[in-house]
């Protein structure tokens, strides 16, 4: 019997992330028909700076902000879920709060994931300087192999 694969996708709210999962569901075949499909989405921590907030965070203005949060969370992996139905096939969907490279890291260890797709934003060396790269960090630190997707221009 035939042990089942299990690949995982990250998302958020770019497109460069939805042309992963289009990507990954395009070719899931050639993987093989023991197949499982886990989409991940990693929803940032909320960070409550008392100099952000002039010091004043309620906690109403708290559950309002992570209320949020969650919710776009949901429309993400729901958007997923419906890209999934379109092509008849069956995900599992997960979301972690925290760091979203931390996150996907952790997961493919948890998940015993096999693959991981990821699709990337394209930064420029300047960019990817200051606000890093997921994709770069999930190909170095990632504990399977990482195929990472560009959106075409």
């Amino acid at each position: 019997m035939a042990e089942v694969k299990k690949i995982m996708v990250a998302v958020d709210d770019s497109e460069c992330s939805h042309h992963a999962l289009q990507w990954a569901l395009s070719n899931l075949h050639l993987y093989g028909s023991d197949v499982s499909l886990v989409v991940f989405h990693a929803q940032p921590l909320a960070v409550f700076n008392s100099a952000a907030t002039m010091g004043v965070t309620s906690p109403e203005l708290i559950e309002i902000i992570v209320n949020q949060q969650r919710q776009v969370s949901e429309a993400i992996l729901a958007r997923a879920k419906e890209m999934c139905a379109q092509k008849n096939v069956t995900v599992e969907t997960v979301s972690e709060i925290g760091d979203p490279k931390d996150g996907i890291c952790d997961a493919i260890d948890k998940l015993q994931v096999d693959l991981l797709i990821i699709g990337s934003h394209g930064y420029g060396m300047l960019k990817r300087a200051f606000l890093g790269s997921v994709s770069n960090y999930c190909v170095l630190h990632a504990k399977c192999p990482v195929l990472v997707t560009k959106k075409p221009s």
